[in-house]
């Protein structure tokens, strides 16, 4: 059959939706390129539903595809949230749990069954209560040098607005051993740049007593060269293992990115939003952070228009982004989500969740190319993670910002030294001095 692969969501979706292209290819289906998606047989969706836009786009794509013949597989997060919406949009679309990466097989054989036999019009679906089949199997990598490597499932906190937790459950951490076997095999693939995902990187190990900064440390004895991204990681989890983690992370093979959402820098909204931290904590992770590393990039996400935030709420987030000027924010418009306790509460006006949303963006782009201008002229090391689609080599200074190379014969999992001569929108231009 002829199969063609739609991924929506996270670096965590991401890496299932690698493993589900390797599944197609290995029992003999096309895969189709999206240039050719108008020849499919089978259409996998894999879903998200963190945000009301892209579930509208999901339910659209997959009832079209539907109205044109086409078998459609649901995976990801919607199906375990919003299935009466998936089969209402498409009342004869194929199921995959969010557990269930490894079962596609399973569901594209019977799918292709039944139609030899000419059978049709009743929807399968297939679940596991436990994840199965995320680490150590077969990965189709959008980028062959770098290996997205999911650590656990689910999340043991609630904040208010989140879905996530509802689709994903309790938390619930992959073994160490298959952690460290599964990264060794991608080094020994050719990956140079590792990615650790999950809903929560620092919620590791609370279910099992191995936490993320034994974690690292084992990963940093792992030989070969590469280097490692450390996921999104929540305050309220980063605090109780603070010291032991900036211990880790001065590891030369993790990168010195802390990504730490606060959603909010007002506490009014944060206890709304049912985030278990308060704003020194967030202080105090990113000074330790910052006074170890003196080549260090912080990333957040930020939700404006949250149910009840006051302009003073806002402005307190402002002033927070303008003080601590992190290299990258994520800003979302809030978006009410079912099964919620915050689908409840009472909403703001559109227009106001639209002018913060566009007075924050603002404020990030002056930081943004503040930052960039402070940057040209430095010299130091850079780690090459990958080539560009022109030839170019794309590397990557110890805490993470971009610097394209021209004209080198540099290659993924080299160092160099390098002087940042210029700065685009997304990146950094660099010449080799040394």
């Amino acid at each position: 059959m002829k199969v063609y692969l739609e991924s929506f969501g996270c670096s965590a979706s991401q890496a299932s939706a690698e493993v589900m292209k390797a599944s197609v290819e290995m029992l003999g289906h096309e895969l189709l390129s999206p240039d050719n998606a108008g020849q499919a047989d089978v259409y996998i969706c894999n879903s998200c539903t963190v945000k009301y836009t892209t579930e509208q786009k999901i339910l659209y794509k997959i009832r079209i595809m539907g109205e044109k013949g086409v078998q459609v597989i649901v995976s990801g997060c919607m199906p375990e949230v919003q299935l009466e919406d998936i089969l209402h949009a498409n009342p004869e679309a194929h199921i995959l749990g969010v557990n269930a990466v490894s079962r596609l097989g399973d569901l594209l054989s019977s799918i292709e069954q039944r139609k030899k036999a000419g059978l049709g019009g009743e929807h399968l679906e297939i679940r596991t209560s436990e994840p199965l089949g995320f680490l150590n199997v077969p990965r189709d990598r959008s980028n062959p040098n770098i290996h997205i490597c999911q650590i656990s499932q689910g999340c043991n906190f609630a904040c208010s607005y989140c879905i996530v937790k509802h689709a994903r459950g309790k938390l619930r951490s992959f073994p160490p051993e298959e952690i460290i076997a599964d990264i060794r095999s991608a080094v020994a693939d050719g990956c140079r740049e590792i990615w650790l995902t999950s809903q929560d990187d620092s919620q590791y190990g609370m279910d099992t007593g191995v936490k993320l900064p034994e974690l690292l440390r084992m990963i940093s004895e792992i030989p070969g060269d590469f280097k490692v991204r450390v996921g999104m990681m929540n305050p309220f989890s980063v605090l109780p293992i603070l010291d032991d983690l900036v211990d880790a992370f001065d590891s030369d093979k993790i990168f010195k990115l802390l990504h730490l959402p606060i959603q909010s820098a007002s506490h009014s909204v944060l206890k709304k939003m049912n985030r278990l931290h308060k704003m020194d904590a967030v202080d105090e992770i990113i000074t330790k952070f910052r006074a170890r590393f003196e080549d260090f990039s912080l990333f957040t996400d930020i939700i404006v228009g949250f149910c009840d935030e006051t302009d003073e709420d806002f402005e307190e987030t402002v002033e927070w982004v303008k003080k601590y000027r992190p290299e990258k924010i994520n800003i979302s418009r809030y978006s009410p989500r079912p099964h919620t306790r915050a689908f409840s509460f009472r909403n703001l006006d559109s227009r106001i969740s639209v002018q913060r949303s566009h007075r924050l963006h603002k404020v990030c782009e002056q930081i943004k190319i503040e930052s960039k201008n402070e940057m040209i002229g430095w010299k130091g090391r850079v780690f090459v993670s990958k080539y560009t689609e022109i030839g170019d080599v794309l590397t990557r200074t110890d805490s993470y910002r971009p610097v394209v190379v021209s004209g080198s014969d540099l290659k993924p999992g080299e160092y160099a030294e390098v002087e940042i001569t210029g700065a685009k929108p997304g990146y950094f231009l660099g010449r080799i001095i040394g």
